[in-house]
């Protein structure tokens, strides 16, 4: 039967997934530029990101059981470009404003949810994972939406988190010829090789 074809493979992707080299984090904000008609995207992103995810399966069904997602914030700089304007000062103010040398990490936490369908065979599935997030030294749930995909020995989490950096008690950036609106979008991108 068309079920019990994975079943030999399926039990490989149980157990936990180390996130490995070429993960990146990041986050997208809108800011507007004086002078300018349309707000501009700033993009910054990192691939100091740590942490592991684990994967338990119960007969031919698989959750996510756990996953933790930490990130260092100092390593954030900006990958996106702005005509007359030298970004990388965006990336001192933006450690200023999450003041990494107090807080220098974010950290995602996600609770235990059922991964879809088709997980198990290699397909890429869509889970909303409720979790929380810690920036600042101020923990709020959140729900991230993820893409994940286990192939064999490896893994692949595509997802984003939206949330405003006022709830973690950061004020946006102001800096004379810019502001940032408070809506954050933080993304990340995880391989992970299983441990």
């Amino acid at each position: 039967s068309p079920s019990a074809s994975p079943s030999t493979g399926a039990s490989a992707n149980a157990g936990t997934w180390q996130i490995a080299t070429g993960s990146v984090v990041g986050y997208r904000v809108k800011e507007q530029f004086v002078g300018q008609t349309s707000s501009h995207e700033a993009v910054a992103r990192t691939s100091e990101v740590t942490g592991q995810v684990t994967i338990a399966q119960t007969g031919s069904s698989y959750q996510m059981t756990s996953a933790k997602i930490t990130v260092q914030l100092s390593g954030l700089a900006s990958v996106d470009s702005v005509a007359g304007y030298n970004v990388t000062n965006r990336d001192r103010i933006v450690q200023r404003s999450l003041d990494v040398s107090s807080f220098p990490t974010a950290v995602f936490e996600a609770q235990s949810v059922a991964l879809p369908a088709g997980a198990e065979t290699g397909q890429t599935v869509t889970v909303s994972a409720p979790g929380k997030l810690t920036i600042h030294g101020v923990t709020k749930d959140v729900t991230a939406t993820l893409q994940l995909r286990v192939t064999g020995g490896t893994a692949q989490i595509a997802g984003s988190i939206a949330t405003n950096m006022t709830d973690y008690g950061i004020s946006p950036p102001s800096v004379g010829f810019t502001t940032v609106q408070p809506a954050v979008t933080l993304e990340f991108q995880l391989s992970l090789t299983q441990a």
